[in-house]
């Protein structure tokens, strides 16, 4: 039997859906046992949802003052703990999981194995490699615990329907001192989050401005979307680099996504090509956007978008 523990991502006493795909990816593996560890001050709330997630066995609650804010360093002694007996530590592969795993596999002295996309068999995987034009089989050595990253955007998201037991667990790992929490700064919206959201509206280069972006916004609420960007429009300063959308920003699988005034550069590819179904708009046709696009439009974005929005209604 395998057996995988599943570190949760979660804020503000929210589990985050990065966990839901870890827990489709464990599935994958034959006789997978899985149970979710939530690291927290107070984890009542957040162990509960994990519960409910359907095919975990158990969800282990572990509270203490100085996991009130997700630190590396600090949460990577008690999960290595927590990990004796356990094949498997299957983090997400979201900024939380990046920062996080690479210390819990080096505490464990395994090598980590990135950015699972698919499972063939308890110890060999599918990553890719070459910014997600090539993918690459990786086997970890038998006998010893798997430390991963599970790209989320190749999973489904687990359903739910579980009813797992949720039991409190302490752990007595020494926890470092050089290392605190100062302050979170994030950005804040009521649109959709950007890397669960069914729509994505993303701008690039080709939006002109940050004043311009308004209308990226304003399509964006009208389809119930979260938005987006490419590092182009970042690196102009149009918007935040939260809002980046690529290979060195968030990977994304929307069931839509439209990139407006996008070129289409590989690293920008990368972080959809999951999506479902792709629409882009811009005013050169030969823009490499529209060799991986569902549905092209050709044309001045000023004026298509208008035209959608008066079509959708």
């Amino acid at each position: 039997m395998n057996k995988i523990l599943i570190v949760a991502e979660h804020l503000d006493g929210v589990l985050n859906p990065s966990t839901h795909k870890c827990v489709s990816a464990a599935r994958a593996i034959d006789g997978a046992q899985i149970d979710i560890v939530v690291l927290a001050a107070d984890p009542a709330a957040v162990a509960a949802q994990a519960a409910k997630i359907d095919g975990v066995s158990r969800v282990l609650a572990v509270a203490n003052p100085a996991n009130a804010h997700a630190i590396a360093q600090v949460l990577a002694p008690q999960i290595a703990e927590l990990a004796a007996g356990y094949s498997h530590v299957f983090g997400p592969s979201t900024t939380f999981g990046k920062d996080l795993m690479p210390c819990v596999a080096a505490l464990l002295g395994v090598a980590q194995v990135s950015d699972v996309m698919a499972v063939d068999g308890s110890h060999r995987f599918k990553r890719p490699i070459y910014a997600g034009n090539a993918v690459i089989d990786v086997e970890a050595p038998a006998g010893q615990a798997v430390v991963a990253t599970v790209r989320s955007a190749s999973w489904p998201a687990a359903g739910e329907g579980g009813s797992a037991n949720v039991e409190t667990v302490s752990s007595n790992a020494a926890l470092p001192t050089h290392t605190r929490f100062v302050e979170l700064k994030q950005g804040k919206s009521d649109r959709p989050d950007l890397q669960s959201a069914a729509r994505v509206v993303s701008g690039g280069r080709g939006v002109g401005s940050a004043e311009n972006f308004a209308v990226i916004y304003k399509l964006a609420d009208k389809l119930g979307a979260g938005v987006g960007a490419s590092r182009a429009a970042v690196d102009a300063g149009y918007v935040p680099n939260d809002m980046q959308v690529g290979q060195t920003g968030k990977i994304i699988a929307p069931e839509l996504y439209v990139a407006i005034g996008i070129s289409g550069a590989i690293q920008h590819l990368t972080g959809i090509k999951d999506a479902g179904t792709i629409v882009a708009i811009n005013k050169d046709a030969d823009a490499a956007i529209f060799e991986i696009a569902d549905i092209g439009l050709v044309g001045d974005l000023f004026k298509i978008i208008p035209e959608l929005e008066a079509a959708l209604g």
